[in-house]
């Protein structure tokens, strides 16, 4: 049995569905389980990980946690997760983890989560994805009314990666051996501009798209109507101050699952519907 927190979420419902493919039975990890959808090979369990006494009833006979970052109660959690038997966990982490920066807030609580999955004494692997195609989704608003895409941090190249091809290598790290003490950083196979990704989406959904970069100062405005500030500082450090660099192309993908990444284009055929 594998528990799934997040499994609502982007990475996590598509690791819920790679190992209920696979035959592993998966207890899923959501704040309200009356409201998920029942998938064969999958039990659905409520609890909230920033209560981590919520969790400890799902950790009963669970042999591998994939697990969110982020949570001040996380020492509690995997100290229970321990006392369970779990005998993996995998960690979606990020790409800035590893840079030592702690006056970065998302950097510090990726830094800080890893640490504390070291020090409980339980088998892990770490995941640092690039950022994720399904950051997309983020335009649809602008799309619903009309055809111009106003997108920050234009300038800005990364490899970003389809959230099935994290799921699909974290589901191997909690299924198969040697993955133990690994840090594996899941990318797409080319790096991309926002203009680039437009007119990838303009082709598959067969509309005339125009992309327009969004200045520095109206992007803060309007991430900080519904972002913390330090978020917002620590986006704007990553991509302003350019401290973490997305435009690799990585392996991971292809050495943990034997197939390439898919690429943007399959991204947004696989979702055109989410986009009107």
């Amino acid at each position: 049995m594998i528990v799934v927190t997040g499994s609502t979420g982007n990475v996590g419902a598509e690791v819920v569905r790679a190992l209920a493919a696979a035959g592993t039975p998966v207890r899923a990890l959501t704040r309200d389980a009356s409201r998920a959808e029942p998938q064969q090979g999958v039990e659905y369990v409520s609890g909230d990980l920033s209560r981590p006494e919520s969790v400890r009833p799902a950790l009963d006979g669970a042999h591998g946690l994939f697990l969110l970052p982020g949570y001040p109660g996380l020492p509690e959690l995997l100290a229970d997760a321990r006392r369970a038997g779990v005998e993996r966990v995998v960690l979606l982490s990020g790409g800035s983890a590893g840079s030592g920066d702690t006056g970065n807030a998302i950097s510090r609580y990726m830094a800080e989560s890893e640490r504390a999955v070291r020090e409980s004494g339980i088998p892990w692997t770490f995941l640092r994805p690039s950022a994720f195609m399904s950051n997309t989704f983020q335009w649809i608003p602008q799309l619903r009314a009309g055809n111009v895409v106003r997108v920050p941090f234009a300038d800005v190249r990364m490899a970003v990666v389809d959230p099935h091809d994290v799921a699909a290598v974290a589901a191997r790290a909690l299924t198969d051996d040697g993955h133990e003490g690994r840090v594996h950083q899941p990318t797409g196979p080319v790096a991309l501009r926002a203009a680039d990704r437009v007119r990838i989406l303009a082709s598959v959904l067969g509309r005339d798209l125009r992309f327009e970069a969004q200045p520095d100062d109206e992007a803060r405005r309007e991430m900080l109507e519904t972002t913390p500030v330090e978020y917002v500082d620590a986006f704007f450090d990553f991509y302003v101050t350019g401290t973490l660099d997305e435009s690799v192309v990585r392996p991971a993908v292809q050495d943990v699952t034997g197939r390439p990444p898919r690429t943007f284009e399959q991204w947004a055929r696989a979702h055109a519907a989410a986009f009107g």
